[in-house]
Formats: C-alpha cells, structure tokens, sequence
C-alpha cells in the first residue's frame, strides 16, 4: 500500500482532496494522511515514511518549498508535490532547485490533472534515476564518445590510448 501526506493550511482544500481521492482510489491502494498545519506534518515525516507529499506553498510558521526541501532531507525517496495558488514564478523556481519538485499543481486544479499527477508520483520510482555523475558521464559521452573510459596502470597512472603499462 502506497502512503500520502497532504499538507494545506486551508481545511476545506484538504476536504475536497480527501473526497476526490476516495473516489478514485481503493482504502487497500492508498492510506492518506491530511494535515492543516505544516509543523505538525513534519513531525509525522520524522516517524514515518510517505510515497508521495503534497503541500501547499504559502502556509503560516513554514511554506511548501521549506516544508518540501526538510522531507527530502528527511527521505529523498519521498516524491515531492507543491500545490499552490501563487501566480509567483520564483515559488516554483524554489520548489524545483531547492526541494526537487516532482509536479508543480495550481489552484485551482483539473481534477484529471491531478488525479495523472498523482498516479504518476505513486509510480515513479526515485531509485530508478541515475545520479548527478551518472548523467555528467552520459552527456560527455554524447559529446565526445569514449571520453569517460580510464584505463589505469598498476600503479595508479592512467594510460593514454596505445600506452603500456610500465612495470617497475
């Protein structure tokens, strides 16, 4: 069973949430959790372990991206989604580099957006990226292909192409 955090300062947001999410989604499928304070949410992240967190963004005592970037230190396999009203193009520059967005859902939301948005982060499997380095070496490689391939000598050295390995 996959596991929700849903944090909104507005308790009629996490009413309607609730409702669209028991119309969709099996008790068996999903447990949600729903939180009115941000606080308090992150207590919960640190005694247990969530799927998927979706908060909103301005909220009292901490916002969605300060909330959003403390659950990825907290769990960096926890997928991260921001919900917001805000119209301000630096709130989602924040939650993308400083908490690793997953999606990023306006209010007022399309109900089968989000439903896709939501059955998408449930599915995605934050394992399954490669790392920082592992696409450093993809994209050098796109450009110079053979340039990430070291080979080394005995002592540490590497080798040019067509160098022997010298022995002492």
């Amino acid at each position: 069973m996959k596991r929700l955090l849903i944090v909104d300062d507005e308790t009629p947001v996490l009413h309607a949430l609730r409702r669209l999410l028991r119309r969709h989604f099996e008790p068996q499928q999903l447990e949600v959790e729903l939180f009115d304070d941000p606080l308090k949410a992150l207590q919960r992240l640190h005694r247990a372990r969530f799927d998927v967190l979706v908060t909103d963004y301005r909220m009292p005592q901490l916002d969605g991206v300060s909330l959003l970037a403390r659950a990825r230190d907290l769990d960096p396999r926890t997928v991260r989604m921001m919900l917001s009203a805000s119209a301000d193009f630096g709130a989602v520059v924040d939650a993308v580099n400083l908490a690793g967005v997953f999606r990023y859902i306006p209010k007022p939301w399309s109900e089968p957006q989000l439903l896709a948005d939501l059955r998408a982060a449930l599915a995605f499997d934050p394992s399954a990226m490669p790392s920082v380095g592992e696409l450093e070496r993809r994209r050098l490689e796109a450009l110079e292909p053979g340039i990430t391939r070291v080979d080394w000598g005995p002592n540490g050295e590497v080798l040019m192409p067509g160098d022997l390995p010298r022995v002492r």
